[in-house]
């Protein structure tokens, strides 16, 4: 799939720079093809704006994570992984359940002298349990469908309740829980037309009201 994207910096966050496609449904016909029907979308081919805004708060508070360990739901990209890993975190998980996504995630980091394994290493589906011990979970653009949110907001829940610190990065989307949040920072981000029909999208990153 590397034919079909471009390395370049992330609208943004240009500290970082991802291989990215610029045609949504060409990358996708061609994973289809190579890979069977059905495949999910490439979600690693994209820098979304939930994930943009996340990684612009990491790299801005690298506080927040520096010295700890991270876990990366849903890292698609890597670009909130690898933001984390810049700003000092001790270690990095990321999360992802697709192979294409996780060679992607390898890719990335390389572009921008993460090590893997080292600094990010990667793990699968974690959402039965609380985060593998992490002390920060950071979750980006995970609020796309009821069944997976309420997953995942079960998930931010029980790694919040042996203590961790949680951040999700989001524009909003339907199935966020929005009175379980707080707004911590919003911006915004120029984003794929083609994927959120618009070319610039406010992004928010939200802390647990709980």
């Amino acid at each position: 799939m590397r034919s079909f994207c471009a390395l370049g910096p992330v609208p943004g966050v240009a500290e970082i720079r991802l291989h990215l496609a610029d045609d949504v449904m060409r990358i996708w016909q061609r994973t289809e093809d190579d890979n069977g029907a059905g495949q999910p979308p490439p979600f690693w081919a994209f820098a979304w704006p939930g994930g943009q805004a996340l990684a612009r708060y990491v790299l801005d508070h690298p506080g927040v994570v520096a010295g700890r360990s991270v876990l990366d739901l849903g890292s698609g990209s890597g670009l909130v992984a690898i933001a984390a890993a810049l700003s000092g975190a001790a270690s990095v998980l990321a999360s992802e359940i697709d192979p294409l996504a996780a060679a992607a995630i390898r890719l990335n980091a390389a572009a921008n002298g993460v090590r893997m394994p080292g600094q990010v290493g990667l793990i699968g589906d974690v959402l039965d349990g609380d985060g593998e011990g992490a002390d920060v979970v950071l979750a980006g653009d995970v609020w796309y469908s009821r069944p997976f949110a309420e997953r995942v907001l079960g998930f931010l829940e029980r790694a919040r309740g042996r203590g961790a610190a949680v951040l999700t990065g989001d524009i909003g989307r339907a199935f966020l829980p929005r009175d379980r949040f707080v707004e911590l920072d919003a911006r915004d981000f120029e984003v794929l037309a083609g994927l959120e029909n618009a070319d610039v999208k406010r992004a928010m990153v939200w802390a647990p009201a709980w």
